[in-house]
């Protein structure tokens, strides 16, 4: 029976799209007649205090010989030293959703410095997953050779097709944690110029990841006259996920950066048109013949996409059919267990 074993930092049950990946390949894997185990590090990771370095040690060297071990991308820039004594007795992958040095809003130095430590891991493993081609492309430009790098994207669920509703106000979805990578404050500064349109923002995702941006940006739609038309709710279950996608008329996200962004194809499975930007990975993920895409940090291009959208059902009707299209295309979560499987084998 083959077997793995995931190292990742913090709680694996974390509903963030990276995490939601992690679980999702084991419970795939297992199908596949894998035996699995995760190992938890502390939440410190990418940066870990000592404690936390003794704690991976510990982790690492009670793993046995020739055992798969998968290194989330999250942990493996802090594990740099920790493994080259295990290189030789363990079959090192690294698992990168996209680059750390990446994040949005990071100090120049910092992202220096962790663009450094991730490179210097990469270069301590077998084989190294990506969650989407612009990824491969990225850590090959960090030196890491095409020829160890795979390609595995997300699966995605089957879901019923998102059927138009009638009448006002449009129902606009955002589906993400309240962080800078994820654009929140330009998406509201677009929304404010088209304060004069019938819409009505719903934002699902944790605000708890930064809690000083989060009151940002409660305090941002105060100041833009528009409290009474966005509604955070947190974070959410699938199934309550499930229910604001029914809903949802138009899913619309500002990130800056996204290494696949697998609400995208979420809402592509449902056929729900999609304003959002071409930051990073999404303008792979997301078809032009389902959406609108804009540069980053643009909120005036933004602003003027969605009052295309706003003004012209035709439009809205027309890219609901590209994005009903692309879910043909889209990998279910047993086909990407499936590529994730034979990407260990071939370690």
């Amino acid at each position: 029976m083959p077997a793995v074993d995931l190292v990742v930092p913090g709680d694996i049950d974390t509903l963030t799209g990276g995490y939601i990946y992690d679980r999702r390949m084991l419970a795939g894997l297992a199908r596949l007649g894998w035996q699995t185990s995760v190992h938890s590090l502390p939440d410190s990771f990418p940066e870990p205090s000592a404690d936390a370095l003794a704690v991976a040690n510990a982790v690492l060297t009670g793993i046995p010989d020739r055992t798969t071990v998968v290194i989330d991308g999250l942990a493996l820039a802090g594990l740099k030293d920790l493994l080259p004594p295990h290189i030789m007795r363990l079959r090192l992958v690294a698992l990168i959703h996209h680059p750390l040095a990446y994040e949005t809003g990071l100090d120049p130095k910092r992202a220096m410095r962790l663009e450094a430590a991730e490179s210097a891991a990469l270069a301590r493993v077998h084989r190294v997953i990506v969650t989407s081609p612009w990824t491969k492309g990225v850590l090959e430009s960090f030196g890491v050779g095409a020829a160890r790098i795979s390609v595995v994207e997300p699966g995605t669920d089957a879901a019923p097709l998102h059927r138009p509703h009638p009448g006002a106000p449009l129902e606009l979805l955002c589906v993400a944690s309240l962080t800078k990578r994820k654009g929140h404050a330009v998406l509201f500064d677009a929304l404010a110029r088209l304060r004069g349109r019938s819409w009505h923002l719903t934002c699902a995702g944790s605000p708890t990841r930064d809690p000083e941006l989060a009151a940002n940006l409660r305090a941002q739609i105060e100041r833009l006259g528009i409290r009474d038309r966005v509604t955070f709710l947190g974070e959410l279950a699938p199934e309550a996920l499930g229910e604001l996608y029914a809903r949802a008329d138009v899913f619309v996200l500002a990130s800056y950066l996204e290494g696949y962004g697998m609400v995208f194809a979420e809402a592509l499975a449902r056929g729900i048109p999609i304003v959002a930007t071409t930051g990073g990975a999404v303008a792979s993920t997301v078809p032009a013949a389902a959406s609108r895409l804009v540069a980053p940090g643009d909120s005036a291009a933004l602003a003027h996409a969605l009052e295309e959208l706003f003004d012209n059902a035709n439009l809205r009707a027309e890219l609901a059919v590209g994005a009903a299209a692309a879910r043909a295309s889209l990998p279910s979560w047993e086909t990407a267990s499936e590529r994730f499987a034979q990407a260990l084998l071939e370690t």
